[in-house]
């Protein structure tokens, strides 16, 4: 039983690496006997204060009140101890439960038979005392029981929490990857926000907070309720022990009254500026919704930017401030490399527009933060779910001492191997120079792993230099491995003479695969688009946001070859991509033609490139389908077809999974029947071990055309594709 005056002990659990800081924020409550374990911190508090506690604290998921812990191996030692429990002393019979239950042993190792079997216990107790069973509500319930088990005892509490208090009440719209609450609070505890808020009080001046990247704006709010010392509890419609018997409302309205009592008004002239930004306005929408729920519109502002606007707000009465941000770190490959550039002009622009400001960066990839080019003067270790992080801390000085600026690799000298790298670059340039101007092609490879250990792809668009490095061995020492492609980007810069922002770096794998079409970062907007000619057509390619840019250089003699063949025919272009080769076949003279793709990204870029070269969507037609399953219902003739399946794909938008190698006979000989008698098929496939089946050379007449579709910049790379023409 719960008693009012005296004191009784609590656990607060938390997410592990909290527990140092949980300890501290109970300590500042005032409460006594306070000690760390893991993920939690015990404590002992009287009802007011365990009130206060559920009131206040910012880092605490569940504050739990122990009332059994004995030794228990089995499921009956499990039952027996729940069943000696005095249950109608704490809640009655009508309440609704659930049984929260963590661990297992050698016994029970299933967490829903341990809950269960705590339920059958309470269930019966109350049958056999009250003749009345209370009910289960998983969702809703009044009483929560959390039960702890561990090799060497059971713990059973009352939740007094209920609900996580992580859960503050004003979240209920959020992005894709949002942090919790308790978890941005305790980023700013180590960015000492609550300390340079009431540094500034003393003062008389206001400070400002800034979040560039602040998503559903979890960061802001927190920032706001600490500046003005607003419990997060009080943004809660209810708690754990409201239900208990013991529970004294008089106390709890008194104890509210008082913490609500103790906050600050957000519309003092000292009171901090606090600003968020971010480039995708539907999570935007998100976070006003939540801002507006924690009653805190009046002190957060946000908008719509793209971190290269970033700057400084104008406010003469801003001396300095705190910028907080958790970027995304990326899980793939590419998403990783094409992040690189976003964390690098993140470092660029707090240097330049934050002098005397702190910088808090929170990640979950050290390698990305660093290059910011920033020196931490300080890093603290988190766990973001499961994800190991790290929030770095930077002061802005203008100091050599403390930042390490950046290099201007134009002005540098060379390296050796930069050297080697920067006169074969000059040396395939010339030798492709002749055949470049006589074709009209603006858009080529120039260097593709000519030296092998600067293994990297160099592709030219117009003025702009696409690098892709090819990923390492795992053999390969990652730090020799950055240096070396550090190294191809100081000679790509030095050959051409090239402004750094012209070279586009990515790290990919050496096979296309589905990877052809795994998207980097942004939307699609024709504002991230570089227009580029091939032959008689304009192109849109995006260099930044895809690991391939929307148009493949090595089919360009296949593209020519189709825009030569096609005049008068239908033409088919399945898994047609960005469908640049649909709008050689329109160009081309083509009567008409379908292109087929799962992707509504590739086909929505397909419509842009269409519109550029005024071409007519009522005859050219865009089809968002399944290649396999369209061609199996198709019951059209087509004159020229082209298929360049990926590798291996998986796509969630289907059931079917596609392996070139294991389907290619269906996918040709389901192409062949839709051939007019005269007709012509390209297949085509980038997977290196490709081998084609005898049977489909024996049924139909078949020439391998790859050495003819290889243009000279590919001439070294003679395994980039293979392609075969099919006639009946």
């Amino acid at each position: 039983m719960i008693e009012k005056n005296t004191q009784r002990e609590y656990f607060a659990s938390c997410p592990k690496r909290l527990e140092q800081l949980l300890e501290a924020e109970l300590i500042d409550f005032g409460v006594s006997d306070v000690r760390q374990t893991s993920a939690g911190v015990f404590f002992s508090a009287t009802l007011e204060d365990m009130y206060k506690v559920c009131l206040r604290s910012r880092l605490a998921n569940r504050i739990l009140m122990p009332i059994a812990r004995e030794k228990g191996m089995t499921a009956e030692d499990l039952y027996r101890i729940a069943l000696n429990i005095q249950w109608h002393s704490y809640f009655s019979y009508d309440c609704n439960f659930v049984v929260d239950f963590i661990g297992s042993n050698d016994e029970i190792r299933n967490t829903q038979f341990g809950a269960q079997k705590v339920k059958d216990a309470i269930v019966d107790y109350f049958l056999r005392r009250e003749n009345h069973r209370p009910s289960i509500d998983k969702h809703f319930p009044d009483i929560r029981i959390n039960v702890r088990l561990t090799k060497a005892a059971v713990i059973i509490s009352i939740d007094m929490s209920g609900d996580s208090l992580h859960r503050r009440g004003y979240r209920d719209r959020q992005g894709a990857a949002p942090l919790k609450e308790n978890l941005a609070a305790a980023l700013l505890y180590r960015a000492k926000w609550p300390e340079k808020v009431a540094q500034a009080r003393v003062q008389g001046q206001r400070i400002a907070i800034l979040d560039p990247m602040c998503g559903s704006g979890t960061i802001l709010i927190e920032a706001a309720l600490m500046a003005a010392n607003i419990a997060p509890g009080l943004l809660r419609k209810k708690f754990g022990f409201e239900k208990l018997l013991e529970h004294d409302e008089t106390l709890w309205q008194t104890v509210k009254t008082h913490v609500q009592s103790q906050s600050r008004s957000v519309e003092d002239v000292n009171f901090p500026m606090i600003i968020g930004y971010d480039q995708n306005s539907h999570v935007l929408r998100h976070a006003n919704h939540n801002i507006t729920n924690a009653k805190l519109s009046h002190c957060i502002k946000v908008a719509t930017q793209e971190l290269k606007n970033f700057t400084k707000p104008v406010n003469d009465t801003i001396k300095s401030g705190l910028l907080i941000c958790n970027p995304p770190y990326g899980e793939r490959l590419g998403e990783i490399e094409a992040l690189r550039d976003d964390y690098r002009l993140l470092g660029k622009l707090v240097k330049q527009e934050l002098a005397g400001w702190q910088v808090a960066i929170f990640s979950g990839n050290r390698d990305l933060t660093k290059e910011m080019r920033l020196r931490a003067q300080s890093k603290y270790q988190f766990l973001n779910g499961t994800i190991q992080s790290e929030l770095s801390i930077f002061d802005i000085v203008a100091s050599e001492a403390t930042l390490r600026e950046d290099r201007d690799p134009a002005s540098s000298p060379l390296s050796e191997g930069a050297t080697m790298v920067s006169n074969r670059l000059l040396k395939n340039q010339r030798r492709l120079e002749k055949w470049r101007k006589k074709e009209g092609v603006e858009c080529y490879r120039v260097y593709d792993a000519d030296i092998p250990e600067y293994a990297a792809a160099i592709d030219i668009y117009g003025d702009h230099y696409h690098v892709q490095e090819y990923q390492a061995p795992k053999n390969i020492d990652q730090n020799k491995a950055r240096r070396r492609f550090d190294d191809i980007i100081h000679a790509t810069i030095h050959a051409f003479k090239s402004e750094s922002e012209k070279i586009i770096p990515k790290t990919r794998m050496r096979t296309r695969g589905k990877s052809q079409y795994e998207k980097l970062g942004k939307d699609l907007r024709t504002s991230d688009f570089l227009e580029v000619r091939e032959f008689n057509a304009k192109l849109l390619v995006n260099l930044t946001d895809y690991l391939d840019t929307g148009l493949f250089l090595d089919h360009r003699p296949l593209r020519k070859r189709i825009a030569n063949e096609v005049m008068g025919k239908r033409f088919l272009n399945l898994f047609c991509y960005t469908a640049s080769a649909s709008v050689h076949a329109a160009l081309g003279g083509a009567q008409s033609s379908v292109s087929v793709d799962m992707s509504n990204t590739y086909l929505s870029w397909a419509k842009l490139n269409y519109e550029k070269n005024n071409i007519n969507s009522q005859r050219h037609s865009l089809v968002r389908a399944d290649c396999i399953q369209w061609l199996q219902q198709c019951r059209e003739g087509f004159d020229l077809i082209m298929l360049d399946p990926p590798t291996f794909s998986n796509s969630k938008k289907t059931s079917t999974v596609l392996d070139v190698q294991r389907d290619h006979m269906t996918l040709i000989n389901r192409c062949m029947e839709l051939l007019t008698p005269k007709g012509t098929l390209y297949f085509s496939t980038n997977l290196r071990t490709f081998k084609i089946d005898n049977t489909i050379i024996q049924r139909y007449k078949v020439e391998d055309i790859t050495m003819d579709t290889l243009d000279p910049d590919f001439e070294r790379n003679t395994k980039i594709h293979k392609c075969w023409k099919f006639q009946h």
